[in-house]
Formats: C-alpha cells, sequence, structure tokens
C-alpha cells in the first residue's frame, strides 16, 4: 500500500452497522465514539427501552427493523454484533447470505455445540474477516502478562485463573439466565479464560475435569414459571497438547473481592501475575479510589517481586466495565476494516476453540468425568 493510499484509508470514515444494543452493545458504542474517523450508520435493536438508550450513545443513526435491512444500506462499511448469545449463528449466516461484511461479533460465538459444524462451514466460505471479541485479551495488565510470560517465567509450566465477580446483571427478557440461550455460564463467561489459556500456553487444549454448580444466585428468581438453571462457581482444569495445564476458579458471588481477576503464569524462573479490578461505577464510593491494575514479576532469582501498576486512561476507563479492553479490541478491529492488518487478531478458530472448552467444562460437571476435547471435536 502506497504512503497515499494509507493516508486516505486512516481518514476516511468507516461507518459501522449494529445489530443489538442492550448493555455490551452500548459499551462497545461509547468505545467506537473514541476512535478517529468512525460513525454509527444504523442500529438494529428490537426493545424500544434499548433503542432509546442506544440513542444517547449514535444520535445520527437510524433505526432499522431487521438485519436485512441495515445491510440493505450502501454506506455501512462493517458490522458489530452483540445481539443475545443465541442469534450469532443466525446472524452470521443472514449476513453471508446478503452482504458479507467485515464483522466484529460478540463472544460466545455459539451457543449449541453441533454449531461447531456451521462455523467451519462459515469459515471456510465467508469472503471478509471475522473478528471475534474477547476483550479480556485487550485488559492492559492481561496484555502485559502475555506478552511478557515467556521472558518472566522460562516458559510457563502452571497457569491460574481466578475470577471473583458479581451475579449476572440484569439483560433484556432475562435471556442471560438460561443455559438454552447462552450456553452456560462456562461458555457464557468462561469463554475469555480459555482463550487466555490458548493464547498464553500456544497450544491447543486434549482434556477437561471440572466441579461446579449453582450454589445460590438466581434461585429464588422465576421467569414464565422457570427457575435460572445457569451455573455460578466452578473449578476447571484443562491439559494441553504441550503437556501444560491450566486451572479456571469462577465465584460469581464475590462482588466484594478487591480485585475481580487474577492471573499467574508460573515456569522455571519465575512467576508473572495481573490483577484486574471489576467495572469501577460497582467500587464503592466509602472505599475511595478504585484499586489500580498490576502485573507483579517475581524472579526466583535472586528473590524480591516487582509491583508494577499498569493505570488505565481515565476516558477509555469510562467507556465500558472491561477495563478498557473494548476501547484496545475496537482499535485493532478498525486496522483490520481500513487495511492496516491482513487477518483478525481473534480467529473464528479462535472463538470456537473458547466455546468448545466451556461445553467440555460443563460436560464434566454435569457427568462428573474428565472429558476428552475429542468428543466435541468429531
Amino acid at each position: 500500500m502506497s504512503t497515499q493510499t494509507l493516508a486516505r484509508s486512516e481518514t476516511r470514515t468507516i461507518t459501522y452497522g449494529i445489530i443489538g444494543c442492550g448493555m455490551m452493545g452500548q459499551e462497545h458504542l461509547r468505545n467506537i465514539a473514541l476512535l478517529d474517523n468512525t460513525a454509527i450508520g444504523a442500529i438494529f435493536e428490537p426493545d424500544a427501552a434499548m433503542r432509546e438508550a442506544a440513542r444517547r450513545f449514535a444520535p445520527t443513526a437510524r433505526f432499522v427493523d431487521s438485519v436485512e435491512a441495515l445491510l440493505d444500506l450502501d454506506d455501512i462499511d462493517c458490522l458489530l454484533i452483540a445481539s443475545p448469545n443465541y442469534r450469532h449463528v443466525e446472524q452470521l449466516l443472514a449476513i453471508a447470505s446478503r452482504r458479507p461484511l467485515p464483522v466484529l461479533v460478540e463472544k460466545p460465538l455459539f451457543t449449541d455445540p453441533e454449531h461447531a459444524a456451521v462455523i467451519e462451514n462459515f469459515a471456510a466460505n465467508y469472503p471478509a474477516p471475522v473478528w471475534v471479541a474477547m476483550e479480556y485479551r485487550y485488559m492492559p495488565p492481561v496484555a502485559k502478562l502475555l506478552e511478557e510470560a515467556e521472558a518472566a517465567t522460562g516458559g510457563i509450566k502452571m497457569l491460574t485463573i481466578r475470577e471473583h465477580r458479581f451475579p449476572f446483571l440484569p439483560k433484556v427478557g432475562e435471556w442471560n439466565r438460561f443455559n438454552r440461550f447462552t450456553g452456560g455460564t462456562f461458555v457464557e463467561k468462561c469463554c475469555h479464560f480459555f482463550d487466555l489459556m490458548r493464547v498464553a500456553l500456544k497450544s491447543n487444549p486434549v482434556r477437561v475435569m471440572a466441579m461446579g454448580g449453582q450454589a445460590g444466585n438466581h434461585l429464588d428468581e422465576t421467569y414464565g414459571g422457570e427457575t435460572p438453571d445457569i451455573f455460578d462457581h466452578g473449578y476447571v482444569i484443562v491439559e494441553f497438547e504441550s503437556g501444560v495445564r491450566a486451572m479456571l476458579e469462577l465465584c460469581m458471588f464475590a462482588e466484594g473481592s478487591r480485585y475481580q481477576e487474577e492471573i499467574s503464569a508460573v515456569g522455571p524462573t519465575g512467576k508473572i501475575e495481573a490483577l484486574v479490578p471489576g467495572p469501577g461505577r460497582f467500587w464503592p464510593e466509602h472505599l475511595g479510589e478504585a484499586p489500580v491494575p498490576q502485573v507483579i514479576v517475581s524472579p526466583r532469582m535472586p528473590k524480591g517481586p516487582e509491583i508494577r501498576e499498569i493505570p488505565v486512561d481515565p476516558t477509555i476507563l469510562e467507556a465500558g466495565d472491561h477495563n478498557g479492553s473494548t476501547f484496545y479490541q475496537h482499535r485493532g478491529f478498525l486496522e483490520l476494516v481500513r487495511g492496516q492488518r491482513s487477518a483478525p487478531e481473534v480467529s473464528l478458530q479462535d472463538g470456537k476453540w473458547a466455546v468448545l472448552m466451556g461445553f467440555a467444562a460443563q460436560r464434566s460437571m454435569l457427568e462428573h468425568r474428565a472429558v476428552e476435547m475429542s468428543e466435541l471435536l468429531d
């Protein structure tokens, strides 16, 4: 690409079409607004209250009545899918059949193991790039851990991820209270962490062993006569082709924690940790300033932890609930749309693996056994 062509690509306004503008969709709107030379062209959001909320962040956007109507608009350059989980596959297929554009699709990529083959076929035939939204890769302390893990550890031999957080928040129609709509907690929530495991270890999983369940969240709620069935805690151990093992600990009734995510990678020469606070809007005012993210490097020799604060620009931090990661993810996706990247950083294959690991964890919990990943890949 010539210097003149590159300059034009950087200054041309990129117009987004948005599918779904609930809580997460509105976070995407706020972060797109922070990027130069971008615009929201049109939004498809069937819920009236969410449409009105989205209008505050995208006042010039057109609101349309269907995905098809959105795709008919000539000025749309790329798409964001932030609809409920169980809609993602059908909407990707609708886009493919009508007007393939670059897509940023929220996690999880799908909610039914049978959809893995559908995604394989979609990936083989879709002519435009698709980036799966794995925001946790882009949290600044997590990104720093991924960048420095090899040097700090001498090669990761053990990886532990702990998330202690608040219960699922209310969503339109309470769709996130039921496994059939979300894929289950260890798909919906934890695909982020399974993705991080694969990225950090540069290897694919071979077996999963897990225990977990529903200890208390949402058990006093009913919707249409049904009690929510989503799990709220668990332990997951994953063995990888490389022989390295990783563990996830999830607790969704621990919102009093100072840090929401704590990640540690250990190897023969040392340890590196990333500590990430939860959303600033949930931090109690009487406790003063919210915690600052940290990365801690602890070499075996000479001993002595090095603690580094990894602050996030306040404007970026205030644009969402994910420690600034949504902004950094969107910056990368915008570069992809502009032709400044050759491929998505988070591929459809990455999204598929993360979901299948979640299904393996949930199957292990329900069947009280280790689950081979080959059972889900056949």
